[in-house]
């Protein structure tokens, strides 16, 4: 009987410690762009893993956002490495490891949509940006799907100390 108990507590333990490696490495993934993920969705899906950016594991925010770029926009700003020393520049810098952001829509069409973003930076500076995402038109897996195509440049908005 006791051999039994030991099997089936084993065979648990197994099962659980599958489950968590199977939810870490789901975790781990990249979200590839789709028709079903919104214009606003992009936005803060972007913003959400540079908040982020090293977990869960180093720059995957920054590659998470170059997943959603334009390939207009990756044309201009890439290849992936070239991207990810551009978003680590004075430029855009604040965006990594932000502690909070807001978004506001300020225009949509079902072409274009334009956001307002609020970021407060890891000390405490606030910078606004202008995001824009376009539905890709081309034929092919991203047809129809939202991709960031400018960001502008930050502009400083004071402090919160």
């Amino acid at each position: 009987m006791l051999k039994l108990q030991q099997i089936n507590y084993n065979f648990i333990f197994y099962i659980i410690l599958l489950f968590f490696l199977i939810c870490k490495t789901s975790s781990a993934d990249v979200l590839k762009p789709n028709t079903n993920i919104k214009a606003i969705q992009v936005v803060k899906m972007q913003l959400s893993a540079l908040m982020k950016n090293d977990t869960p594991y180093k720059d995957f925010g920054i590659i998470q956002t170059w997943e959603f770029a334009h390939p207009n926009n990756q044309r201009v700003t890439g290849p992936l490495d070239r991207f990810i020393n551009m978003i680590k520049t004075d430029s855009y810098s604040m965006l990594i490891n932000h502690k909070g952001h807001e978004v506001k829509e300020v225009y949509e069409s079902t072409e274009v949509a334009t956001f307002e973003v609020m970021v407060l930076d890891k000390e405490k500076k606030y910078y606004k940006f202008k995001w824009q995402v376009e539905k890709y038109k081309l034929d092919g897996p991203l047809k129809n799907c939202w991709l960031t195509t400018a960001v502008s440049q930050p502009m400083p908005m004071g402090s919160s100390i």
